[in-house]
C-alpha cells in the first residue's frame, strides 16, 4: 500500500505523479484480484480511469478497463456495442452529470410538460440499467447527478417544480427507487461529494468547455477514491474493525491522572459533547457489522471504570477485545486480531497521538491508520476515508458483533476442557445445509469475497453470479448455518459447483469457503456428507476438487485428503485438481457423538447397539426440527436405512 493513496490525500500530487505512483504499485508484486470494469461516460472519462486505477491497486484490485467514447454510454449499452459485448464486465461504471441532463423546465412550462420531461429524463437510464442486467448479469454503479451550478429562481428554484434545482433533485429520487428494488445496482453519491468539495469548484465550467470534462480535473482524486470503496465493497476489500485509544479519543483528558469522574464525556461541556458524538458515531458502526475493540495505555482498571460512567454511549460490553495495558500498542494490535481471529489487514487503528500512530503504521503496516486531527473532526476524519463503505448489509452484518462475543465465549469454554470431543459435544451445535435461499444470497456473496484463509479456488462472486448460479439446474449450490449453545453463527459455509457438460456422471467443485470462526467445529464435513448425497441424488459419480494456493489459503493445502479425495494432479504453481468416487457408497463423516459408530446409506438401526424404540423418536423429532418437515407415518416406518431418509429427506429440500 502507498501511503500517498491514503486518506486524506493531496490530489495535486496524485494528478502530477500518477505515472510513477502506479509503477511503484505494479512494482510491488503484491498478490491482486483481477476485474474487468467497463467505464460507461457522459464526459471525458480517461483521467477518472487513471486515478481510478491507483486506488484500486492499493486495494488488492488490479483493473482492466473498457472506455466508451465521449458520451455514447447509452448507445454502447442498448445497441450491443460489440467491444464491450466481448469485453465482458465484472463491473459497469456509468458517469454522468447535470450537463447530460438535456432538457430542464422553464417558467412557462405546465405541470403535465414538466412530469413528461422528467420521465424523459429518466426512462433512457432505467432502459439502460435494466438492458445491462439482462446481458451482463453483473454489478452497475451508476452516480446520481451534482446539483446544478446556478439557480435561475433563487431559492424559490429548490420548491418550485420550474427550478433546475427541484427538477435535478426529482430525477434523482427517481434513481433512489430504482436502486432500492433492484441487487447489485448502487448509487455513487457525486451530489454529496460536490456539495463536500464546493460545487463551484467541482462543477467550474472552464473545464467543461475546454476539455468537456463534467467535474474540474483537481476534483477526479476525489471522485475515484470514492468510487474505490464502492468497488473495494463489492468485492470484499472494505475492513471489519475499528480498534480504538482512550484518552483524548473517546473521551477528553487521560483517566488515570484525572480519575474517571473527571475525564470529559457527557453533556456538561461542548467538548464533553464532541466525544459523545463521537462515541454515537462509533456505535452506529456496530449495527453494519463493524467489530470493536480497545487498545490503550492504561491500567485495565483505569479503562473499564472510563467506560462504565454511566454518561458514556459506549460501555465494556460494547468491545470485544479490550487490551488496557502498558505493552506497545502495535503488538496489543496484532493480538486483537488473533483474538477475534481475522486479518490485520481488516483492522483500522484510531488513536490521536501521532506517535502511536507513526509506531503501528511502521510495524503493522497493512491496517490502516487514519490521521486523526481534532475531536470536532474525528467523525469527518473516519468517515470520509470510507473504510467501511455498505453495499450490501445481510442479517449477519445486524448481529456479527453478538457473534463474535459468542466466539470468544466458546474459545474459553475450550480451553477449559482436556478433551476437544467432550468440548464439541458441550456445544449442543445445529446445522443447517441447504441449497442457496433468497434471504442469504447477500450474505453468500458476501463471504465470497471476504473468505480468504478456508478457500480453495478464491473465486468471487456478486449476487447476481450467486443468483445466477442458484436458479442454473447445471449448478449444486449449498449453504451452511451454524447454531450452538451460545447462539446462532450464521451462515459459515458455502459450496457450489457445475456438472460436467460432457459427463453427466461427474461434478465440479467451483468454489468451498468456510469462515474461520467456525474451525474445527465439524462443519467441513458436515458440509462434504451433504454434497455427497445431493450428488448421488443427481446421479453423479465422481466428485472433483481445486486447489488454488493464494498468500493467505495455505491452511486449506490437504483439505481434500482429509476428505477423502485423491490427488489426480498438480502445477508447478501448486494448483492442484482432487477426484473423489462415490461407485462405491459413501460413508459419513461428520460423526462425532459416538467414536464407535460409522454410517453409510446401509446403515440400519439394528446395525448400533442398544437402539430402541425412543432413540428411533428422537432422531425423527430432530429431523424434523432440522428441516422444517414432516415424515408422514408410511415414511416414518418404511424407511430402511439412513440412505432413503436422506433421499427423502432432499426430495422435500
Amino acid at each position: 500500500m502507498l501511503s500517498e493513496l491514503e486518506y486524506p490525500f493531496d490530489a495535486e500530487l496524485i494528478l502530477q505523479k500518477k505515472k510513477s505512483l502506479r509503477r511503484r504499485l505494479l512494482d510491488d508484486k503484491s498478490s491482486r484480484i483481477t476485474r474487468k470494469i467497463a467505464i460507461l461516460g457522459g464526459s471525458t472519462t480517461n483521467d477518472i480511469k487513471k486515478v481510478l486505477e491507483l486506488f484500486l491497486l492499493n486495494k488488492g484490485i488490479a483493473p482492466v478497463f473498457y472506455e466508451c467514447e465521449y458520451a455514447q454510454y447509452w448507445q454502447d449499452v442498448m445497441f450491443d456495442n460489440p467491444e464491450l459485448v466481448s469485453f465482458a464486465p465484472d463491473l459497469i461504471y456509468i458517469h454522468t452529470s447535470t450537463r447530460n441532463i438535456h432538457e430542464f423546465p422553464t417558467v412557462r412550462c405546465s405541470e403535465d410538460d414538466i412530469e413528461s420531461m422528467l420521465l424523459s429524463a429518466y426512462r433512457p437510464y432505467e432502459q439502460m440499467w435494466d438492458k445491462i442486467a439482462a446481458s451482463f448479469h453483473c454489478p452497475v454503479i451508476q452516480n446520481n447527478f451534482e446539483q446544478p451550478f446556478y439557480r435561475l429562481l433563487g431559492n424559490k428554484d429548490v420548491s418550485d417544480s420550474h427550478g433546475k434545482l427541484n427538477f435535478v433533485s426529482r430525477l434523482n429520487d427517481l434513481f433512489y427507487r430504482y436502486a432500492q428494488t433492484h441487487d447489485n445496482f448502487f448509487i455513487q453519491d457525486i451530489n454529496y461529494l460536490a456539495s463536500c468539495y464546493g460545487l463551484t469548484k467541482w462543477a467550474d465550467p472552464y473545464y467543461w468547455h475546454m476539455y468537456k470534462y463534467a467535474l474540474a480535473v483537481p476534483a477526479i482524486p476525489e471522485l475515484a477514491y470514492n468510487l474505490s470503496n464502492i468497488i473495494g465493497s463489492v468485492y470484499g476489500r472494505n475492513k471489519k474493525a475499528l480498534v480504538l485509544d482512550l484518552d483524548n479519543t473517546l473521551w477528553g483528558g487521560i483517566v488515570g491522572d484525572d480519575g474517571p469522574e473527571n475525564i470529559e464525556i457527557g453533556q456538561e461541556t461542548p467538548t464533553a459533547q464532541l466525544y459523545s458524538e463521537f462515541q454515537h458515531y462509533v456505535k452506529e458502526h456496530t449495527d453494519l457489522g463493524v467489530l470493536l475493540s480497545i487498545d490503550s495505555k492504561n491500567d485495565e482498571e483505569n479503562a473499564i471504570a472510563g467506560l462504565n460512567r454511566p454518561d458514556s454511549v459506549l460501555h465494556p460490553d460494547d468491545f470485544l477485545v479490550i487490551k488496557a495495558n502498558w505493552e506497545p500498542k502495535d503488538r496489543n494490535l496484532v493480538e486483537v486480531a488473533s483474538q477475534i481471529n481475522i486479518g490485520t489487514d481488516s483492522l483500522v487503528f484510531v488513536d490521536d497521538n501521532p506517535a502511536e500512530r507513526h509506531i503501528v503504521k511502521s510495524q503493522v503496516p497493512e491496517a490502516a491508520v487514519p490521521e486523526m486531527t481534532v475531536p470536532e473532526h474525528y467523525i469527518t476524519d473516519l468517515d470520509r476515508a470510507g473504510y467501511f463503505e455498505v453495499t450490501a448489509l445481510s442479517r449477519d452484518d445486524l448481529s456479527r458483533n453478538e457473534m463474535y462475543k459468542a466466539n470468544l465465549k466458546r474459545q474459553n469454554q475450550e480451553a477449559s476442557f482436556t478433551d476437544y470431543h467432550d468440548y464439541l459435544l458441550s456445544l449442543k451445535m445445529k446445522a443447517e445445509i441447504l441449497p442457496f435461499s433468497p434471504m442469504y444470497m447477500a450474505r453468500i456473496a458476501q463471504l465470497t469475497n471476504k473468505s480468504n484463509q478456508f478457500n480453495l479456488t478464491t473465486l468471487r462472486c456478486s449476487q447476481a453470479d450467486i443468483e445466477q448460479y442458484a436458479s442454473d439446474s447445471s449448478y449444486i449450490t449449498l449453504y451452511g448455518k451454524l447454531e450452538d449453545c451460545f447462539g446462532d453463527n450464521g451462515v459459515v459455509s458455502v459450496v457450489f459447483g457445475h456438472v460436467d457438460a460432457a459427463d453427466s456422471a461427474r461434478f465440479h467443485i467451483d468454489l468451498w469457503l468456510m469462515s474461520c470462526r467456525v474451525l474445527k467445529r465439524n462443519m467441513e464435513f458436515a458440509m462434504m456428507d451433504s454434497l455427497a448425497a445431493a450428488c448421488k441424488k443427481r446421479g453423479i459419480r465422481t466428485i472433483r476438487g481445486y486447489y488454488y494456493p493464494t498468500a493467505k489459503n495455505k491452511m486449506v493445502k490437504d483439505f481434500y485428503s482429509l476428505q477423502g479425495f485423491s490427488r489426480i494432479s498438480e502445477d508447478p504453481d501448486g494448483n492442484s485438481v482432487w477426484e473423489f468416487s462415490l461407485e462405491e457408497g459413501y460413508t459419513q463423516k461428520n460423526v462425532f457423538d459416538d467414536d464407535s459408530i460409522t454410517l453409510s446409506d446401509g446403515t440400519t438401526s439394528a446395525d448400533i447397539e442398544d437402539w430402541d424404540s425412543l432413540e428411533h423418536i428422537d432422531l425423527i423429532v430432530s429431523v424434523e426440527k432440522a428441516f422444517g418437515m414432516k415424515f408422514s407415518m408410511s415414511e416414518t416406518t418404511g424407511m430402511k436405512n439412513v440412505g432413503e431418509m436422506a433421499d427423502i429427506i432432499l426430495s422435500r429440500i
